[in-house]
């Protein structure tokens, strides 16, 4: 039957129907979706990894045994996975192993802009680049049989667009999962210096069988029309030719690495003018003028950063340097913000108050460096806070300065990459302020489960991780609670940790109020008492506004979109807000 779906789920539909056995990740968009869509077909066992690295290593242990295995991130979380990959190359595989990366060209939800394909080439493993949810489904089948057939991992890369656009997609006959023989095998699977020199040499000979692979796999094809313009591409940017230039001969390169070299030598001398036509790096472009080709167009005229669309084509084509795509002008700002109820606002509105230096972290609470708080001071990677803020308590000791720094991180961060930076922290003789938000989910790419839920990807009972004795198990004897909600009782929680010598955690357990649903009254506002000072307005909350009335303008609150939290009421000093009697939404 015919669906239209994501590239992420026809991914998850690929692993199911080709005989996926074990599926691991961690939640990153914009690859979030596909094991949640596989946990959702419940056919095929998933999970959510602490990071990056373990969900990667878990696959590889799959494989081994024998299991078709996937592992899932985002383009960041490979950095984070990078040490098993590069020796997962020299080990190769059991069953079929496949990477899915997902880039996010643009930025749309990302520290930065890297470029997956490097990893392919650096790792010296193939990779499938598909163009839309039909190919993505598909490559799932070919990457098993090309990880099988040739020994090795493969890398499929998807992009924002390919990850999140609907297509039609086609499923074929499905393949039942036949797990394979487990064996012990030390020379192939224990990677010492004498072992890791042979399987070198033999990473080396298989690329180059992978090579004459690429030749004739009909993953790259040949798409001949006009030959006054020949465009090589891959992935989305497929698209974006055939929209912008719908007669131009194309050599799609759905195997992006490695390059078939006789197949572009072959396109390019069918062509007058060549183009090469990718996203971000000049990945392509570079070893095809290395190859001695003559490329007329490529990243002389295309942007390296952000996305490219059939405009910036149309523009660059026409031999003028073209852009990265702007914002329309005119459009209405919309600045993220916390959600209305949320309790990093009252931490942060706190932190922003005491004016002391917060070393940030990935998550949610990343919101509370945007104006108005301007209460976050370095973002780095995830798990960094607290390791920077070491640093940067360390340097000040040496400089005399008095001066102690706040990291603030969030649970699924902590678990994923903060912990071996807290027992540092305890190990050296750390003394920095450390704030843990346990709103116990990985809430930033929406409300997924981690070690401290209670509940697996599938919804199996687990064992919750209790966070006080975790961390006091890490070396760290001061560690309390707070209510963020409660700002007198933030404050003076957080001016005691500053004043103690030597680390101090401290730990808000309130949930998630979008993953967990929690409603409370709604608040109003008594208009004769609202001084029109503003100060509410510093919680930098969606659900509170302005309104005309007499000569001065004054607080209102939207009763549809505030949920009661409370952290603007004890900002007036007016006594003007109050909960909303009766109010027929709480605790739904």
């Amino acid at each position: 039957m015919k669906k239209i779906i994501s590239g992420n789920e026809a991914i998850a539909l690929g692993f199911r129907d080709f005989g996926g056995v074990f599926a691991s990740g961690y939640p990153g968009t914009p690859s979030t979706e596909t094991l949640e869509e596989v946990a959702r077909l419940g056919d095929v066992y998933c999970e959510w990894a602490p990071n990056e690295k373990v969900a990667l290593e878990s696959a590889i242990g799959g494989s081994i045994a024998g299991g078709r295995s996937l592992s899932t991130m985002k383009h960041v979380g490979v950095n984070v996975a990078a040490d098993a990959l590069l020796t997962l190359t020299y080990t190769g595989v059991n069953a079929g192993l496949i990477l899915m990366v997902s880039d996010d060209p643009g930025m749309h939800s990302s520290q930065n802009e890297q470029d997956s394909r490097n990893y392919a080439k650096f790792a010296k493993v193939p990779m499938l680049d598909p163009a839309d949810s039909q190919e993505a489904y598909e490559m799932v089948r070919a990457g098993f049989e090309i990880s099988e057939q040739f020994d090795t991992p493969l890398m499929l890369r998807t992009t924002t667009r390919i990850s999140h656009a609907k297509g039609l997609v086609i499923p074929q006959e499905k393949i039942a999962p036949q797990i394979g023989e487990w064996v012990k095998d030390v020379p192939k699977y224990v990677m010492l210096p004498n072992f890791g020199k042979i399987k070198h040499v033999e990473v080396e000979e298989r690329l180059l069988k992978l090579q004459e692979y690429a030749e004739t796999t009909p993953l790259n094809r040949i798409e001949m029309r006009d030959s006054d313009l020949g465009i090589i591409t891959s992935g989305v940017s497929y698209q974006h030719v055939r929209e912008a230039y719908p007669n131009a001969s194309v050599l799609k390169l759905g195997m992006s690495h490695p390059l078939p070299e006789n197949k572009i030598r072959d396109f390019a001398g069918s062509v007058k003018r060549l183009v090469v036509v990718e996203e971000m790096d000049a990945i392509f472009e570079e070893q095809i003028r290395a190859m001695g080709i003559k490329v007329d167009i490529g990243k002389n005229k295309l942007p390296l950063c952000g996305e490219i669309n059939a405009d910036i084509l149309r523009v660059a084509l026409d031999g003028t340097k073209a852009e990265t795509a702007s914002p329309v002008e005119g459009l209405p700002q919309r600045p993220p913000v916390f959600c209305p109820s949320c309790a990093h606002r009252g931490l942060f509105t706190i932190l922003s108050k005491l004016k002391t230096f917060v070393s940030g972290d990935i998550g949610c609470y990343t919101l509370g460096a945007l104006p108005p708080m301007n209460a976050m001071h370095s973002v780095i990677d995830m798990g960094a806070s607290i390791s920077a803020a070491h640093g940067m308590a360390k340097v000040n000791a040496i400089a005399g300065r008095d001066e102690k720094p706040v990291a603030v991180i969030g649970d699924s961060t902590f678990f994923h990459s903060g912990m071996t930076g807290l027992m540092s922290m305890a190990y050296n003789g750390g003394n920095a302020l450390v704030i843990i938000m346990d709103n116990r989910t990985t809430g930033m790419t929406g409300g997924q489960e981690n070690p401290g839920t209670g509940e697996t990807l599938q919804g199996v009972p687990a064992r919750q991780v209790e966070m006080v004795p975790l961390v006091k198990a890490l070396g760290i004897d001061n560690v309390a609670e707070l209510n963020t909600y409660d700002l007198k009782e933030t404050e003076a929680a957080i001016k005691k940790g500053l004043e103690a010598p030597g680390p101090y955690v401290l730990i808000d357990k309130n949930p998630c109020i979008l993953r967990y649903k929690i409603r409370k009254p709604a608040m109003s506002v008594e208009e004769e008492k609202c001084t029109g000072c503003r100060a509410c307005l510093k919680v930098a909350c969606m659900a509170l506004g302005l309104t005309a009335s007499g000569e001065k303008q004054k607080v209102r609150v939207d009763p549809n979109v505030c949920n009661g939290c409370g952290v603007c009421k004890q900002m007036c000093k007016f006594d003007a807000m109050h909960e909303i009697e009766g109010d027929n939404n709480a605790n739904l």
